[in-house]
Formats: structure tokens, sequence, C-alpha cells
């Protein structure tokens, strides 16, 4: 007994130490990505949560204390539901906290750049307390729902699907306009050949999509006009881009149209198994799988493209006195002595991002996860075995799908309204 609590007193003295020293190597520019770290580390955490914590949650009295207990489904959903709200309090915070640093000479610079040892114990303490508050509140943050279905985190999550399209079509834009400036034929091939894959990939996508969605001999009335109006937005993107007066790209219009069929996709998948126009039934598991792991992957992605746009992005996401040459620093530098000398330099610069919408981005990302990995809380009975699966994903997908194709042809003519703004 002595020695097991004197190896259980060393191995705790040597986690807090590594601990110490992962929170004290984080530099400034390293500190983005260290968030996506511990983003990362919430998703890991209610993923095993999800699968092992039921019976726990049974054992507690303060969650447990129905008179006819609930299914194991709810223990599970609760789990996710908890971790995901400690993380959306923990970033809101910091959010909250942020709101109006222009300098880097404000003391919340450092509060956002350092302090690494504190913000990851207050990050477990918080996370940790979600276990102790009321079941109403979690059921008030993810499952409660109103009139028409929705509910906080779902509001939340579909945000947060607006603010990825949204850097997508930053990044589309940047990444076309980088090509078309190098005025090379190797380029403008480049980009013939890109956009080309991308419509193939397209059209490929929506023929799998008829084949799947819309059997013969059901009356699928609804898959088919999702698919079809996916398709007339299709041609529409490439109408208006070649258009003489609008001066636009292939590229941009090629790759939006493949992520709205995506979202098409995904929203369809979505449907409930027991629906006669989804073809998934027979393989849900597999599907359901492959779609909590690929939605999991994406989010982590988003994320973390966000934290490295944050100082570059042309939408909202820069603040709006920051220098764009300041953004084309690496996020980790390689040379130390180079990034002791820019802090000094640039101590009494403005900030080079907005911190507040940064870490508003991760809780958003708080409440998509957890939603992705409960259903969407709506489904009953085999939500412990499928996610992502009901209606609301279904509607929120193909929504998010419809706002892409509004916010890319909008990107298209609004400088032909407004010529004399910059866009």
């Amino acid at each position: 007994m002595w020695a097991a609590s004197c190896l259980a007193s060393c191995c705790a003295s040597c986690a807090c130490e590594a601990c110490r020293s992962v929170a004290g190597s984080i530099s400034r520019r390293s500190a983005r990505i260290a968030y996506c770290g511990l983003f990362a580390l919430s998703l890991v955490i209610s993923w095993i949560l999800r699968e092992v914590a039921a019976p726990l949650m049974e054992s507690l009295p303060w969650i447990n204390h129905f008179q006819k207990m609930p299914d194991r489904e709810w223990f599970e959903t609760s789990a996710v539901l908890r971790v995901s709200l400690g993380n959306f309090l923990f970033f809101t915070i910091l959010a909250v906290l942020m709101i109006g640093i222009k300098n880097q000479k404000d003391p919340r610079d450092r509060l956002h750049h350092g302090g690494w040892m504190a913000k990851i114990v207050c990050w477990c303490v918080v996370v940790f307390l979600m276990f102790f508050v009321p079941n109403g509140v979690v059921s008030f943050y993810g499952i409660f729902v109103l009139h028409k279905d929705e509910s906080i985190s779902k509001f939340g999550s579909g945000l947060f699907l607006l603010v990825q399209v949204i850097l997508l079509l930053d990044f589309v834009h940047a990444w076309n306009e980088n090509w078309v400036s190098k005025d090379e034929q190797f380029w403008y091939m480049a980009l013939l050949i890109v956009s080309m894959v991308c419509y193939l990939a397209t059209f490929t996508f929506a023929g799998v999509l008829f084949h799947w969605f819309t059997p013969s001999g059901l009356d699928c009335g609804l898959n088919t006009f999702f698919i079809v109006l996916t398709l007339i937005l299709v041609f529409v993107f490439a109408t208006i881009a070649l258009h003489p007066k609008v001066n636009g790209s292939l590229l941009p219009a090629s790759v939006i149209s493949l992520y709205c069929t995506y979202l098409c996709y995904s929203g369809l998948s979505s449907e409930p198994r027991d629906y006669e126009c989804n073809g998934l039934h027979n393989h849900s598991k597999a599907i359901s799988t492959g779609s909590l792991t690929l939605g999991l992957f994406t989010t982590v992605l988003s994320v973390v493209y966000s934290a490295v746009r944050a100082g570059s992005s042309t939408t909202f996401v820069s603040s709006p006195s920051s220098p764009r040459a300041g953004s084309e620093k690496p996020l980790l530098p390689f040379d130390k002595l180079d990034e002791q000398k820019d802090e000094k330099k640039d101590e009494s610069k403005p900030v080079s991002y907005s911190y507040t919408f940064f870490h508003l981005i991760f809780s958003l990302a708080s409440m998509y996860s957890a939603m992705l990995l409960t259903g969407w809380s709506t489904s009953v009975g085999e939500s412990g075995k499928l996610v992502d699966v009901g209606w609301p994903s279904v509607w929120v997908r193909i929504a998010t799908g419809w706002a892409t194709a509004g916010l890319f042809i909008w990107s298209l003519i609004a400088p032909l309204i407004f010529p004399d703004r910059e866009f």
C-alpha cells in the first residue's frame, strides 16, 4: 500500500511537471495552436465519456435522482453536453475578457498568450464542475426543446456552420487571387484543371445522391427537390462567375459547388434510418461511424483553420487596426532568438487579429461538436449507436448549403452593386 501510494505520488508529480513544462514552452505565436490542442482534447474526452461514462453517471445521486431511471442514452448524452458546456463557458469567458484589445501593451494581451498552466487548470476545473450542476441547466443548454425544436446549442451549432462558410469563401477567393496574380500560363492551367476536377466530382457526387436517396418506385419528392436545387445552384454559380461584368473565375465557383453538394449529401444522410427514401439504412452503423469521424475531423480542421486565418482573413476575423503585412508570419517560429526580437519590436504594435472572435469560434465549435456527438439530441432509442441523425440535422445542413450559395452569389455581385466599396 505504501509503495502504491509513493508510485501514485510520483506519477502525479511527473504529470504536473510535464504539464508545467509544456505550458511554459508555449510561445506567443504558438498560443493559437495550443488553444486548438485544448479544443481537440475536449473532443477526445467527450467521445470517451460518451462510450464509458454512463455507469458512473447512473451512480451519481445528484444526477440520477429520477423515480424512473432514464435510458442509458440519456446519461451518455448528458456526459457529452456537460463537457461541451464547460468548454463553452471557458472560451466564452475568455472572449468576454478580450473585448476591446487593440494594442499589445494591453495587459490582457499577456493573458491571451501566456499563463498556460493556470488556464489548463481553470479549464479542467470548469469542465469538472459541470458534472455537479443541476440537470436542468444542462437540459437548457442542449436538450431543452422549444416550440420549433430549437435549443441554445442547435442555434450555436448552426452559427458555427455559417462561420465555416464565411471562412471557406474567404479562403477560396484568396486562393484564386493568389494564382491569378502570378500571371503565368502554368497557373492558369492549374486553375482550369482544379476547376474541372471539382466539377467532375460534383456531378459524380450528384449522381450518387440520386442513386442513394431517390429509390425507384418511391415518392421521394423532398430529396429530389434538394438534389435538383443543388444542381441548379451549381449552374448559377458558373453562369454568374463567367459573366463579363463579374470578371470572376471558375475556381471559386467549382469549389463552392462541390462543398454545397457535400452539404446536400450530409443533410440527406442524416435522415432517420427508418425513412424509406434514405438508401443508407442498410449500412447505418458503418455510415454513422464514418459520419462521426469525418464530422469531428472537419470540426477540428475548421477550428484550426480559423486560428491560422485569424491574422490574415479579409472578412471579420482580423482586428480593424491590424496591419495585413504582419499576418504573413508563421504560427510557429523556428528561431527563438528571432521570436524574442519580434516580441520586443512588436510590443507596442496593434494586435494582429480579434481575440474575442477567436475565442467565440471555439465557443460555437463546442456547441457544434456536442450536437454532432449526440445526434443533435433528438434521436430516440438508437442515437447511442447512430450519430448526427434526425430531421433537425437534415435541415441545418441543407440550410447551411443554401446560406453558402447566397453568400457566394453575393460575393460575386456585391462589387457590381457597390463599386466604390472594397469586398
